[in-house]
């Protein structure tokens, strides 16, 4: 949630986020649901494919995309596909906690492959990895302050908060009231 909090600082309201499904979408729900979040529900790995899709029809709105690690694990060629279209106004903020926390807390491999090298070696301008939240917020700053595709990636504690909702709307409706915002 204090890396969550972090990323909502520094997103204007006109920024458009994708976020993927899972405890991250819950979370960002409870901590600051707006009409221009997207929320995945049940599609694990294609948050960023929907950045990306927004960020190229876009081009003068900012995207972040907020992952996990597993959803970045789930849909990894995405990584290369948003490092060759380039689209400078794309910023991909994952958060790792190297398990799978909304299924039960199964390890992911994301503590051996380093997601922010694999960005970088697919040709992102530019990845981090952040420890603690300051320095998230430091990376974060850098990160919006150039141009994308880049990736920042907060190393977070696992397991799941008390009291997280679930997110209300039904796909439909998020879709309606993303798009609405999308084309602003």
């Amino acid at each position: 949630m204090e890396a969550i909090g972090a990323l909502m600082e520094r997103v204007s309201d006109d920024t458009l986020v994708v976020c993927c499904n899972g405890m991250i979408g819950r979370e960002l729900f409870t901590a600051k649901n707006r009409p221009s979040n997207f929320y995945m529900i049940g599609s694990m790995g294609l948050g960023l494919s929907i950045g990306l899709g927004l960020a190229l029809a876009r081009p003068s709105k900012k995207v972040v995309v907020l992952d996990g690690d597993g959803n970045v694990l789930m849909g990894m060629n995405v990584l290369a596909s948003a490092a060759s279209e380039r689209p400078a106004n794309l910023w991909h903020v994952v958060l790792d906690n190297q398990t799978h926390a909304s299924t039960g807390g199964q390890r992911t491999i994301s503590g051996v492959v380093k997601l922010e090298e694999v960005a970088r070696a697919a040709g992102y301008r530019s990845a981090a990895r952040a420890g603690d939240v300051k320095a998230f917020g430091d990376a974060l700053d850098r990160a919006f302050a150039e141009p994308g595709p880049s990736m920042v990636l907060g190393a977070v504690e696992g397991g799941n908060l008390k009291g997280i909702a679930r997110v209300e709307p039904s796909p439909p409706e998020l879709a309606a009231m993303f798009a609405v915002e999308a084309r602003r």
